[in-house]
Formats: C-alpha cells, sequence, structure tokens
C-alpha cells in the first residue's frame, strides 16, 4: 500500500491537491493511503519551499502548485 502525504497548511491549493489525489485513487483503485501534514515545522523536514507539496512513500514528487491529473496517477501507480 502507498503512504501518501499531502503537505500544506490548509490553503485552496492543498485542499485542491488533496482532492485530486483521493479522486485518483478511487478512479483507479489504486491501494493507498493519504494523510495531510499542515504543521510547518513537519512540512520543513521535507525540504520543500512551498507548498501545496505531495510526498509518495517517503519521495517528494512534487511541490508549488498542482500537478497534472495524469502525473498524480503516474506517481500512484510507481511510475517516475
Amino acid at each position: 500500500m502507498k503512504q501518501v502525504l499531502v503537505l500544506g497548511t490548509g490553503c485552496a491549493k492543498c485542499k485542491l491537491l488533496e482532492e485530486k489525489v483521493r479522486q485518483a485513487i478511487a478512479q483507479h483503485g489504486i491501494a493507498a493511503e493519504v494523510s495531510k501534514v499542515a504543521e510547518i515545522k513537519d512540512i520543513m523536514k521535507y525540504g520543500i519551499l512551498s507548498t501545496p507539496g505531495l510526498v509518495i512513500d517517503g519521495v517528494v514528487k512534487w511541490s508549488g502548485g498542482i500537478p497534472k491529473d495524469e502525473q498524480i496517477v503516474q506517481w500512484l501507480q510507481g511510475g517516475v
């Protein structure tokens, strides 16, 4: 099961990214657990400079905006 973290303090883009990730998981039947990291000190541990951020299985995949839906699915399915 994939471990997915959405990094963000609660801004509109952070909420949108979380929604897109959850939709991708549901639509493609991907086994994943999504958690939200909202504390700045916890977000900083991932070395990103802007939010939202997306971490999958401990690897930062994206930060500072909203990736395309296709890219999210590719990451969730194990692609680079």
